[in-house]
């Protein structure tokens, strides 16, 4: 089940993250990540399964350019491959079709899940060497918003 954060997440969330160290993040983001949940938080979801939050990914929104950027996903390593990536995407771009202030939607990721996201149908804008940390390229992917 999909649902929207809600601050008693918090704690869980960030467990998930640090399971997720050093595969998929560096240590260095935690610190990021807890500043992002209390200060710069707009949309954000988890998935639960069996009362457990299993998964996480938010949207940031930026008005002036028109763009909705995915930010923060993380799915349990023991859980990875069995949808719950994909299903917390799509809905997240199911959320964002009928909003007319958004033309575009980015997601700003590394080398280790950029596949994930040409599937879903993003394509490769750009890529910045070590731009998340050491080992951790930047590839910056977007998509059109379709209503």
């Amino acid at each position: 089940m999909i649902r929207p954060y809600i601050p008693e997440d918090r704690s869980a969330v960030k467990d998930l993250l640090k399971r997720n160290i050093p595969k998929y993040f560096d240590p260095s983001e935690e610190k990021e990540f807890e500043k992002y949940l209390d200060e710069e938080r707009e949309d954000y979801f988890v998935f639960e399964q069996n009362s457990q939050i299993v998964g996480a990914g938010g949207i940031n929104y930026f008005p002036k350019e028109k763009i909705a950027r995915i930010s923060w996903d993380m799915i349990d390593p023991e859980l990875q491959g069995k949808g719950i990536g994909k299903s917390l995407t799509q809905h997240r771009i199911d959320y964002l079709k009928n909003n007319t202030q958004v033309d575009l939607i980015i997601v700003r990721t590394s080398q280790l899940a950029f596949k994930f996201y040409e599937k879903m149908g993003f394509e490769l804008e750009e890529i910045e060497k070590d731009y998340w940390a050491k080992g951790f390229d930047l590839y910056l992917m977007k998509k059109r918003n379709k209503a």
